[in-house]
């Protein structure tokens, strides 16, 4: 059966040029099985033409809130009543103030208003809107509420500025509404902890040690391990991500504040899967002032002290260890590294990826990883993050929880 077959989703398309992106997710929706029905305000009119979306949706495109023929059979109520979720794809920086005041002034707020289905938004404007304070309020109100936010994501816009503000691919996010609408509830009653994301360590008190992991697979596993019924804990490095519904986070800076959050998490945990890049060295001392180029003292030489090995003391402990995974993020001889750290780190299972490939690795929506464990090793091919994370969970629960 396909993944969303028979779910009912209402997807509200809002004025903007990634509109146009809006025709290829009714695609991909309708491909995973999904009856599809459309709401378009006036302003997503004027970017594509409502005869497309019919086209491909096979159903009536819907624009009027006081529309006599809609009325007639399946009225706004009647629309609202129907949908399981309602995604608003793209949403505006309009269309999320809307929603944050309650407003009911057209057919897709109205009907945001009288539905009881779940409601998301995948964001898409200008960079600087996206970044201004009105419009990060009204993102926190709808996630005090409940609603999920997927994305935006960062890059070029239309408009030739450079940020985040783009509409998430729609594969992102019809992979969204797969998991969110098909969750798995194997794993209630279990508790993952997970690390994510860079840490940073200081030099002086502007400068610092840092890599350029972005924490988008660490937050994604924690979203699949939510998703399917497992409590979490998610220890993040300074990244820039949402925290994903349901889960519980803890911020760190450096790699001492995360070992200590992941030693009190591993007395809890039944999982810790080590996603976060972790800085193997510190500065052995950290200048009180800012270093200057003048001070030749401190310019050729800098001495380093490794940092602590936060997974494998995890996998050392005798008492409440944990089902331990690694992450082993190379740039060459992949598998022949990730196998030593499997051994020399005492892991159960760990997760292989060549962070030198463009479209994988740090930064990018998608991943290419190979698992390992004791009996060998699986290829999970080219995937995006958000996919590749419920199989992740799924290959962990089953290894972790088998009887």
């Amino acid at each position: 059966m396909s993944s969303l077959a028979n779910k009912r989703i209402l997807l509200g398309i809002s004025g903007g040029i990634a509109a146009y992106k809006s025709a290829d997710l009714v695609r991909r929706l309708k491909e995973r099985g999904a009856d599809v029905r459309v709401v378009m305000t006036a302003g997503a009119q004027e970017f594509i033409k409502p005869l497309t979306f019919q086209a491909l949706s096979g159903n009536p495109v819907h624009s009027d809130l006081l529309d006599p023929a809609a009325e007639a059979a399946m009225g706004h109520i009647e629309l609202a009543k129907w949908a399981e979720l309602i995604l608003i794809a793209p949403a505006s920086a309009q269309v999320l103030a809307k929603l944050a005041a309650g407003m009911a002034d057209d057919l897709l707020s109205t009907l945001c208003l009288a539905s009881e289905a779940t409601l998301a938004v995948a964001p898409a404007m200008n960079q600087a809107m996206w970044r201004h304070p009105a419009t990060t309020a009204n993102v926190e109100t709808l996630r005090s509420r409940n609603v999920s936010i997927w994305g935006p994501a960062a890059g070029s816009q239309a408009c030739g500025d450079v940020g985040p503000g783009r509409m998430l691919e729609p594969e992102a996010l019809a992979a969204e509404a797969e998991s969110l609408l098909q969750p798995c509830s194997d794993l209630h009653g279990k508790h993952f902890a997970i690390t994510a994301g860079p840490t940073r360590e200081s030099l002086d008190p502007v400068r610092y040690l840092t890599n350029h992991s972005s924490g988008k697979m660490g937050f994604a596993l924690a979203a699949a391990a939510q998703r399917a019924g497992a409590e979490v804990t998610l220890i993040a490095g300074p990244v820039s991500l949402p925290t994903p519904p349901g889960v519980k986070r803890i911020d760190v800076v450096d790699a001492r504040q995360m070992q200590e959050a992941a030693e009190r998490a591993a007395d809890l945990c039944d999982v810790f899967i080590a996603a976060a890049a972790v800085a193997d060295f510190r500065p052995e001392r950290i200048a009180q002032e800012k270093i200057k180029k003048t001070d030749d003292s401190n310019r050729d030489t800098l001495a380093l002290v490794k940092n602590p090995d936060i997974v494998a003391a995890i996998a050392a402990r005798c008492e409440r260890r944990p089902f331990t995974v690694g992450f082993a993020a190379e740039t060459e001889k992949v598998l022949e590294h990730a196998k030593g750290k499997l051994a020399r780190k005492n892991l159960d299972m760990i997760i292989a990826n060549d962070v030198s490939e463009a479209d994988s690795g740090f930064n990018s929506e998608r991943n290419r990883v190979t698992v390992i464990d004791q009996t060998g090793g699986t290829e999970l091919p080219s995937s995006l993050k958000t996919e590749l994370a419920e199989q992740l969970i799924q290959m962990i629960a089953t290894q972790a929880f088998a009887q």
